[in-house]
């Protein structure tokens, strides 16, 4: 329901009785009710909001006033005739300040959504190339230099324009999507975390599933797709900066796993992919023959630092060709060594999606723009001429 003017619903006491009334200027506003018996609780305020069309928990109310007057009707007796005596009955109407609440989002309605999401019918011709989309630190719920939900929201509506625009002209026949971590802002890791945020976890964890969700659904209109998902330091579960328990116990991971549920019912062309125990935090993935390594970063202490700790993974299954990492907010681009058969092995790190990070630009004087990472790898290996920031 839209915020801008008013709306009436029908009065409950007739003639000069007030009618239910919602005005709004934005989101903020004032709701007033028909007239009510006493027996009404006036903070019942589902009720008053479902008179006006409202889902519970979609409004924030504050009753600011209540009216009482008396109305006098005929008394009829059993046979409906009037007596000629009059009864007074007590009537009340009542005033709230209202404010929309910052956002609604929850997950029957993204599951609602994936019922209307119906599978791509045309099989994309064979092109040999498949697109990497590298979906990295959301950060849903965090306010920073520039902006809060808002500007995020907007920001994210965009660049899957982008996306879209890219993804035709790349001429692939399959996608790998990959979330590089911190998708959600949390509430651990550093302080001010605690009081830089717009939303409850829950909320984040409803607005990432959603955002992510359009993302796959836009993706797999091109072709299959293959959705990677690992854990980062402001998704897992931790004590300030510390880890608690297992490394896979991340919001990021249970996204994951609960759109993997969701598209059992979409029945879209998509697979999720984590990693192989609870223990790992990367993937090691075959994209035609070309081996991506996908981990969020925070494993070493400065970007200068991925490729030595790369370098020492190889032992543990993270023996790959291309290495996509997030986590440092701006993106960079950078050879790594060479393949056993001569082919350069490259580092990427994705650009970030979020608000813009203060604490990153005051501690390393970085601040890259808000960008998504995107580039092709074909049969021949990864295309160097693909990368591209949307």
């Amino acid at each position: 329901m839209s915020l801008e003017g008013s709306w009436d619903a029908t009065g409950d006491g007739g003639g000069d009785a007030p009618s239910w009334r919602a005005d709004w200027n934005g989101g903020e506003g004032s709701i007033s009710t028909g007239a009510l018996p006493d027996d009404f609780d006036p903070h019942d305020f589902g009720e008053v909001l479902s008179r006006l069309g409202y889902e519970p928990g979609e409004i924030t109310m504050e009753l600011v006033s209540a009216s009482r007057w008396e109305q006098r009707t005929a008394v009829r007796g059993d046979d409906g005739r009037k007596t000629g005596e009059m009864a007074s009955t007590y009537l009340n109407a009542y005033k709230y300040r209202a404010r929309r609440d910052m956002l609604c989002v929850d997950l029957p309605a993204l599951y609602a959504e994936a019922r209307r999401s119906k599978p791509s019918r045309a099989e994309p011709k064979p092109t040999g190339r498949t697109a990497v989309v590298c979906w990295a630190d959301i950060q849903v719920g965090k306010v920073d230099h520039l902006g809060g939900l808002g500007e995020m929201l907007e920001r994210l509506e965009q660049k899957r324009e982008k996306l879209g625009k890219w993804l035709k002209d790349a001429k692939v026949d399959h996608v790998v999507v990959a979330d590089v971590g911190d998708i959600l802002e949390g509430f651990e890791n550093v302080g001010s975390q605690t009081r830089t945020n717009c939303l409850s976890l829950m909320d984040q964890v409803d607005v990432a599933a959603t955002e992510f969700w359009k993302t796959i659904k836009l993706s797999e209109r091109f072709g299959p797709v293959d959705v990677l998902s690992i854990p980062s330091n402001h998704c897992q579960w931790r004590r300030g900066k510390s880890l608690v328990g297992r490394p896979g116990d991340d919001w990021g991971l249970h996204i994951s796993k609960q759109l993997e549920k969701l598209n059992v019912e979409a029945g879209l062309r998509v697979t999720f992919t984590r990693p192989s125990d609870e223990w790992k935090e990367v993937i090691n993935f075959d994209v035609r023959g070309t081996k991506l390594g996908l981990a969020h970063g925070h494993q070493a202490n400065n970007p200068d630092s991925v490729k030595k700790w790369w370098a020492t993974q190889t032992h543990h299954g993270l023996d790959c060709e291309v290495l996509l990492t997030g986590h440092f907010h701006f993106p960079s681009f950078r050879p790594s060594g060479r393949t056993p058969e001569g082919r350069s092995k490259y580092h990427i790190q994705a650009s970030t999606l979020d608000n813009g990070s203060a604490w990153v630009r005051n501690k390393m004087g970085e601040d890259g723009d808000p960008a998504l990472t995107v580039f092709a790898i074909n049969d021949e290996g990864y295309d160097v001429c693909s990368y591209a920031l949307l």
